[in-house]
């Protein structure tokens, strides 16, 4: 087998054989519409990933790697959503719904050790969303991530002038998202960073260094503008 034919396989799937298996289910199963699509692929999709519950997946979902994805009960993978998964895998909680054209990127040519992404419960990931996983990505439960925001636990070197800067390596320190947070639409979310339990980042914001617990930041880069606590304001 040659090099570009190795390099193919290892992006699009784990094994050879697993790649022919899961070509021959998502050409069988994965255009289907409607409710009876939905049924057939709870099903047969179990041949092709970990399922810990029933699931439900609209045409034109595109999984690669699908051996590494883990999808819990009441998952909702909406039309035209693209999860690349990789050893780590990418795990998504009971009850979440991904909407349409949203991204869970995390295919790690590089090796990084950490590299995955973990949904927990009853979240939303917003339409056009981009959540990528190689730093390692850890979104808590009931978090409502807004239309269009950009999740980059990844950062290149740039400081050599005479190096190409895709040449001077990156730096993968990973994003934690806590529980019950809101990140409004149109955010970006910046490597290193965690956003405490119960904050809101406020749309379009650039959100560069840690957010405490129920705060509101917004700006470019975000900044404190209101806290609470839980019961009361401040």
């Amino acid at each position: 087998m040659n090099e570009r034919l190795k390099l193919f396989l290892s992006v699009e799937s784990t094994s050879f054989a697993r790649y022919w298996v899961e070509q021959i289910v998502f050409g069988l199963f994965g255009w289907m519409p409607s409710l009876i699509g939905i049924g057939i692929r709870a099903l047969a999709y179990r041949l092709i990933l970990e399922a810990r519950g029933w699931f439900a997946i609209q045409p034109r979902v595109i999984l690669k790697q699908p051996h590494n994805i883990t999808l819990h009960a009441g998952v909702y993978l909406d039309h035209g959503v693209y999860i690349h998964a990789c050893p780590n895998g990418v795990e998504i909680g009971a009850g979440t719904r991904v909407m349409y054209n949203s991204e869970l990127h995390v295919f790690n040519f590089r090796g990084l050790p950490n590299a995955r992404i973990s949904i927990g419960k009853n979240c939303v990931i917003g339409p056009y969303s981009i959540v990528l996983g190689h730093g390692g990505t850890l979104i808590g439960d009931n978090v409502i991530i807004a239309p269009r925001v950009s999740i980059l636990p990844v950062n290149h070197f740039y400081a050599d002038p005479q190096i190409p800067i895709r040449d001077q390596g990156i730096e993968a320190r990973g994003i934690v998202i806590e529980d019950n947070t809101w990140i409004g639409a149109g955010a970006t979310i910046l490597d290193g960073v965690r956003v405490g339990r119960g904050s809101v980042v406020g749309a379009g914001a650039v959100v560069t260094q840690d957010v405490p617990p129920y705060t509101l930041v917004v700006g470019v880069p975000a900044q404190v503008v209101r806290s609470w606590v839980p019961g009361g304001q401040l």
